[in-house]
C-alpha cells in the first residue's frame, strides 16, 4: 500500500493534482491523505493557545472536504484507493513534515499555477518551499496538465551526484507504473570530457537501467552555454510529458527552476515535475 499526501486549498489547481495522482496510480493500492492546512490566525485560538478552533471555521472546512470527497467518489477509478481527510492548523511546512513522519508518506503531490502565476520565480510559493525544505519525493502538477500517464520522461542530470538507492528507487517506480521511456539528458557548457567521477556515475546509472529497463531508456548529451535553455528546448522538442530531477543537486536544480524568467517557464504550464529526495 502506497501512502500519498495531497495538500489541498480546494482550488482548481489542487483538484487537478489530485485527479492526476488518482489516474497515475490507478492500478496501485494507495492511501491518499487529503490535507487542508490553515494558519492559526484563521481560528479563534490565541497565539499561545491550543484550544479547539471555532465551530464556524471547522464546519466550513468540513463542508468543503465533503464536497471534495463526493467529487472523488464520482471518479470511481480503483476500489483499492482509500482517501483520508486531514485538517490541521499551523505552519504549512511544519504540518507537512509532521504528517510525513506520522503517516509514513512516500510521495507528496501538489498542484501549482503555470508560468502566469509564478511571477519571476517559484521560490516563494508553498510548492517551492516543499521542494526545497521537505525531505520527501514531490510530484508537482501544473494547472493545465491533463490527467494521463506519461510515456516519455526526461531526467536532466550533470552526473556529479552518485545515484543512491532512494534516487534509483524513485526512478524505478515511476517507470514501472507508467511504462514510460526515460531520456537521460546531460548538458555541458563546453565540449569537455566528463570527469572520472561523472563518468563513473554515468556508467553506474546506465548499468542499472540496462538491467531493469533495457529497452526503455536513452542517453543524450548537448553542448550549450545556457544549460537551462537547452533542457527546456529538449523537453519541448521531444514532447516529453514529465521531468524528474534530484533535489540534492540544488545548484543545478535552482538554475533550471528558481532563477528562470516567466518566458522560460512556459513548459511548466503542462509538464509535471517529479523531484526525488534521498
Amino acid at each position: 500500500m502506497k501512502d500519498i499526501l495531497i495538500p489541498t486549498d480546494f482550488s482548481a489547481n489542487s483538484w487537478n493534482a489530485l485527479k492526476y495522482a488518482i489516474w497515475l496510480f490507478k492500478k496501485e493500492a494507495c492511501n491518499f491523505y487529503i490535507l487542508h492546512i490553515r494558519s492559526y490566525k484563521d481560528s479563534d485560538t490565541n497565539s499561545n493557545s491550543f484550544a479547539s478552533p471555532s465551530v464556524k471555521v471547522s464546519l466550513s472546512t468540513k463542508e468543503q472536504l465533503n464536497v471534495l470527497f463526493k467529487q472523488i467518489e464520482a471518479l470511481r477509478v480503483n476500489e483499492k484507493h482509500h482517501f483520508i481527510a486531514l485538517h490541521e492548523y499551523g505552519n504549512f511546512i511544519d504540518i507537512i513534515r509532521k504528517t510525513i513522519a506520522v503517516k509514513k508518506i512516500e510521495l507528496i503531490v501538489m498542484g501549482t499555477k503555470g508560468a502566469s502565476g509564478l511571477k519571476a520565480t517559484v521560490v516563494g510559493s508553498n510548492t517551492g518551499d516543499v521542494i526545497t525544505k521537505v525531505l520527501c519525493n514531490v510530484l508537482v502538477i501544473p494547472e493545465n496538465t491533463a490527467a494521463n500517464i506519461p510515456k516519455q520522461i526526461a531526467f536532466p542530470t550533470d552526473y556529479n551526484l552518485f545515484y543512491t538507492y532512494p534516487i534509483l528507487e524513485g526512478i524505478t517506480e515511476i517507470l514501472r507504473i507508467s511504462k514510460a521511456h526515460l531520456h537521460v539528458l546531460n548538458v555541458s557548457k563546453s565540449k569537455t570530457l566528463l570527469t572520472n567521477t561523472q563518468e563513473t556515475n554515468k556508467i553506474y546509472l546506465k548499468d542499472y537501467l540496462e538491467e531493469l529497463f533495457p529497452y526503455s531508456y536513452n542517453f543524450h548529451s548537448r553542448t550549450d552555454k545556457n544549460v537551462k535553455t537547452a533542457i527546456l528546448n529538449f523537453i519541448s522538442t521531444n514532447q516529453l510529458e514529465m521531468v524528474t530531477m534530484v533535489a540534492k543537486n540544488l545548484n543545478f536544480f535552482q538554475q533550471l527552476l528558481f532563477d528562470t524568467t516567466i518566458e522560460k517557464l512556459s513548459f511548466h504550464t503542462t509538464v509535471p515535475l517529479l523531484v526525488l529526495h534521498e
